[in-house]
């Protein structure tokens, strides 16, 4: 997808944004709200397999592979241990005796 292509997605939902009657503009949101975490979920697993891939069989490191992907090296590591959402999945860090 092109730079002009992802463009025209974010500008029919600036158009939803425009939307005078706030019924009709609160329908669109719904609608497109359900479909984007639909598609979101799918979207996380596919970037989680393309950063295995690239770790494993092209050797990239974290910081190279968010690069390329265009997240930070934080997101990378996280789909690269299977962390999902928020962060609510997490293993807790364990308290030191420090």
């Amino acid at each position: 997808m092109s730079d002009e292509e992802v463009q025209g997605v974010l500008d029919a939902l600036d158009a939803v944004e425009r939307i005078a009657d706030p019924e009709e503009r609160s329908r669109a949101q719904v609608q497109i709200t359900a479909a984007t975490r639909e598609r979101a979920a799918r979207w996380s697993a596919e970037r989680a397999q393309l950063a295995h891939r690239l770790r494993d069989e092209e050797g990239e490191s974290v910081r190279g592979i968010a690069r390329r992907l265009g997240v930070t090296p934080s997101t990378v590591q996280d789909l690269l241990r299977g962390y999902k959402g928020s962060g609510q999945n997490r293993p807790r860090a364990e308290a030191s005796d420090g």
